[in-house]
């Protein structure tokens, strides 16, 4: 039975991974091993589970019936792991490793603190933060679970609204000194705007300056931290997240009454991962520790 689980896991890894050395990599065994693995699978069941192309190892028609059984069967080990470590643990201690996905935004001023919080009441627990410029693909379990700006409303996925935040149009007093004058939403087309690459912006929550009516985008990043540090070089005028100014307190939001934008973040999971006791109690505290973080740093001057 555990060496039928074992040769499922190699075959999940593949699946999600689509070769052999990423499989490798999150199993930590060398692509050769995971290739007799998956070969001995496929001649156990006759069949193969995978054909070779261009973009990698893809499922064969046997292969995508056989997903979802090797999920479930997944998420059975889990929680069958779960329940027999339960003598193994003290009160609700977490342990194990999870990995958290989220938007660089929220990967670099929020999580760290929140998580570093739970990891300290946890000593056991290992908390890997996936800062992507991207959308965290959980089918292919890249993450436990992903915080996202706007809800998914495909795949088997369950999520939870963790919270609205508020972001302001901002820049230092150097180049506002030097600048031309801003004194309305339409002087905006006299200055330096920085903001993201155009055609990289990966979910129109995130079109800020085009919900503004800027067409030009002179210094541009996919990341909204060098965004960040650009603006604190003095190099122009960006969109900031609140919560992100008391980290750099000589930044001062502009026009702030006619620019003021609300977005949310989103908690997201697999929707099969709501029986796992472990995951439950770590979203919990991971919802309450970002909430109150960014109550707390939206509330500083």
């Amino acid at each position: 039975m555990a060496q039928n689980w074992d040769d499922l896991r190699v075959f999940l890894a593949v699946a999600r991974g689509q070769s052999l050395s990423a499989a490798g990599k999150r199993l930590r065994i060398d692509p050769a091993t995971v290739g007799r693995r998956v070969a001995r699978l496929e001649q156990r069941m006759g069949t193969p589970l995978f054909a070779k192309s261009p973009l990698g190892y893809e499922l064969s028609a046997s292969g995508a019936r056989l997903l979802p059984l090797a999920e479930h069967a997944e998420q059975a080990m889990g929680a069958a792991g779960e329940l027999l470590g339960t003598s193994n643990t003290h009160g609700n201690e977490l342990n194990g490793s999870i990995r958290i996905g989220a938007p660089d935004g929220c990967a670099n001023f929020l999580l760290p603190q929140v998580c570093a919080r739970i990891v300290q009441d946890h000593p056991d627990l290992d908390v890997q933060i996936v800062a992507l410029p991207r959308v965290v693909n959980l089918s292919k379990r890249e993450a436990d679970m992903a915080i996202t700006v706007s809800a998914p409303t495909a795949g088997r996925l369950t999520v939870q609204k963790l919270s609205d935040y508020k972001l302001h149009l901002a820049a230092v007093p150097q180049y506002l000194q030097r600048a031309s004058a801003l004194q309305s939403k339409e002087d905006l087309r006299h200055h330096r705007m920085i903001g993201y690459v155009p055609d990289m912006i990966f979910d129109k929550e995130l079109d800020y300056l085009g919900a503004l009516g800027v067409e030009r985008v002179p210094l541009a990043s996919n990341s909204v931290s060098v965004q960040f540090n650009a603006i604190r070089q003095g190099a122009g005028l960006g969109i900031v997240h609140d919560f992100a100014l008391p980290s750099a307190p000589e930044l001062k939001r502009v026009l702030t009454d006619e620019i003021s934008l609300t977005r949310s973040f989103y908690l997201v999971r697999h929707s099969s991962d709501r029986r796992l006791q472990r995951l439950n109690r770590f979203a919990q505290a991971l919802v309450a520790g970002v909430r109150s973080e960014i109550t707390r740093l939206e509330a500083q001057p």
